[in-house]
């Protein structure tokens, strides 16, 4: 026996079949890109023991969310954000303006021409209303060691609605490490706009011994990058997303995918399991055995 190749014919033939049973073409549905996060970046990108590993968290986690080929809002031409914390407050011991480390993250991002930063006093319930016209992602900062105050946070909660459409029209959100034992500005309701997502608070920890899966290392990130600083929260469950890193004992760290969102979690996009069914199966009938007389 040989393997001999089918004729042209059989492959439109076999390419046919994979159409009629629904096997999904690459990037085929709209999804919604999501990045969210533990460690507190935003404050770390400028303060702390290893403020180039922070901007590069920053870096990855907003290319991911505004990635063009996943992002329709960024492919229609729209490549502003929307940074949420309370910038008109007062700023206590242990916190920073996010907007410094934001703009100081690799690749830099200079507030006003690739970001905006709006609080529940500087306009974010209206700001929220304009994701898909004038903004292509949504950032939320930390609440420690950043600005986002339960304020932003009601905020955010009461559009749950509309920031759950955003996703699903193709919008991108990276939210920050919210809960922390000793000085977090949020008391209750964390992650609301997300109800899905739940966390361990407080969990606050320096970070040594953590690791990046195959996943986070595809996205740019090494371990010197989410080692040298502190973190505050972990995450309980995957929600269909992937892990990004985790620490020491195996908790999650910082998760990211896309999905169709809804209030009970995410279901990943056709995914490349599938696709790489479909390839074996053209490549089946590309090199069937057939019997040599």
């Amino acid at each position: 026996m040989r393997m001999k190749a089918l004729p042209l014919s059989g492959l439109v033939w076999m390419v046919c079949v994979s159409l009629l049973l629904g096997v999904p073409a690459a990037n085929a549905d709209v999804v919604g890109s999501i990045f969210i996060t533990g460690h507190d970046p935003d404050f770390h990108a400028l303060l702390g023991g290893n403020a180039l590993g922070a901007q590069h968290i920053n870096q990855a986690a907003i290319t991911f969310v505004m990635d063009p080929a996943f992002n329709t809002f960024v492919a229609g031409g729209i490549k502003e954000f929307l940074f949420v914390e309370c910038d008109t407050c007062a700023v206590p011991g242990g916190h920073t303006d996010g907007v410094a480390g934001m703009t100081l993250s690799a690749g830099g991002y200079p507030a006003g021409t690739t970001f905006e930063t709006h609080g529940a006093a500087d306009g974010l319930d209206a700001e929220l209303a304009k994701l898909g016209t004038k903004y292509s992602a949504l950032v939320v900062g930390s609440d420690f060691g950043g600005m986002l105050t339960q304020d932003e946070l009601d905020i955010l909660n009461a559009h749950q609605t509309d920031i759950i459409s955003f996703l699903n029209a193709g919008g991108g959100l990276y939210g920050i490490s919210e809960g922390s034992g000793c000085c977090a500005l949020t008391s209750h309701d964390r992650w609301g706009f997300l109800p899905f997502v739940t966390t361990e608070d407080p969990k606050d920890q320096g970070e040594s011994g953590f690791t990046v899966t195959p996943f986070g290392v595809g996205l740019g990130l090494a371990d010197s990058d989410i080692n040298g600083n502190a973190s505050h929260s972990v995450f309980k469950g995957t929600f269909d997303l992937n892990i990004v890193d985790t620490d020491p004992s195996g908790d999650i760290l910082s998760l990211a995918g896309r999905g169709k969102v809804s209030t009970g979690g995410v279901v990943p996009e056709p995914g490349s399991v599938l696709l790489f069914g479909t390839s074996l199966l053209l490549l089946a009938g590309r090199f069937a055995f057939r019997k040599k007389t």
